[in-house]
């Protein structure tokens, strides 16, 4: 793709600050450094989220990213946890789209950054629970 800042970063046309790089991904800091060490790892094949993965690219692009938390974890030593992150589409807050996966250390509790997972379990019955479950069962992609 031609007008991707992500495809020019992976063509070196852009600078990046290169963290791990394969014949299948490329992996650099994130300008925004939530947290110190926030990378993103990003398949070279453009795809622009993970509704176009194929399976074997998923697989591979995946696979990447226990080498890049273990090195993270080396890395700094004072991360007491990590976020892995994969935004897809506007609305799921996707800003980039070449599909990419955030990887940000957490240091304390206080750290600029969170995420909220709202529980709504009482708004559904069992019955409504299997009738969602079976819903996604029917797919023909599973």
């Amino acid at each position: 793709m031609t007008d991707c800042i992500f495809c020019k970063i992976i063509n070196q046309e852009i600078p990046s600050y290169k963290v791990y790089e394969d014949d299948k991904v490329y992996a650099f800091l994130d300008i925004t450094q939530v947290t110190e060490g926030h990378t993103l790892l990003v398949p070279k094949e453009h795809v622009t989220d993970i509704f176009e993965y194929e399976p074997t690219l998923a697989g591979e692009v995946f696979a990447r990213v226990p080498i890049v938390a273990r090195a993270l974890e080396k890395a700094f030593p004072e991360m007491q946890g990590l976020n892995i992150i994969n935004n897809n589409k506007e609305l799921a807050y996707q800003s980039v789209f070449h599909s990419h996966i955030h990887l940000i250390p957490r240091y304390a509790k206080t750290d600029d950054f969170s995420i909220h997972f709202g529980n709504n379990q009482e708004n559904y019955s069992s019955e409504e629970m299997q009738e969602i479950a079976k819903k996604i069962r029917e797919q023909e992609a599973l």
